[in-house]
């Protein structure tokens, strides 16, 4: 079976949308300078309404981690599921996958940077590995 695919909405079409271009997109309140994740109509720290798309580096670290074992439709077992913490804002974080380290591997604070990977046609999904420090 292949993987799940997201299903875009007004909400989050942008995010897909950057992804196809090869950019990772988080709301930005223009009021506080607030980092919002995920996205919503007005910014939770300020209450302001001036929140748009702005791109991020793709850099964080591994916040914390959980390696499934159990067999899930379109992944191979087993994966390892990460929350990366972005390095923009304390608290703005992803929850993603991390490619290219066994799962046995993965540590929590490991440096992680963002792999722009193609799953299905305009579909790209933002993935991370281990990032060179």
């Amino acid at each position: 079976m292949d993987r799940p695919l997201p299903q875009p909405d007004q909400d989050t079409e942008f995010f897909w949308e950057g992804l196809r271009r090869r950019e990772l997109l988080i709301q930005h309140c223009d009021e506080c300078g607030h980092w919002i994740h995920y996205p919503k109509p007005a910014c939770p720290r300020c209450g302001g309404t001036r929140v748009k798309p702005k791109a991020v580096s793709g850099r964080g670290v591994v916040h914390t981690y959980t390696v499934t074992h159990n067999a899930v439709p379109g992944f191979e077992p087993p994966f390892a599921v990460v929350l990366v913490d972005l390095e923009e804002q304390k608290g703005l974080r992803l929850v993603s996958n991390l490619i290219g380290v066994p799962p046995g591997d993965v540590a929590i604070g490991t440096p992680v940077e963002v792999v722009f990977t193609d799953v299905a046609p305009d579909v790209v999904l933002p993935l991370f590995k281990v990032r060179e420090t």
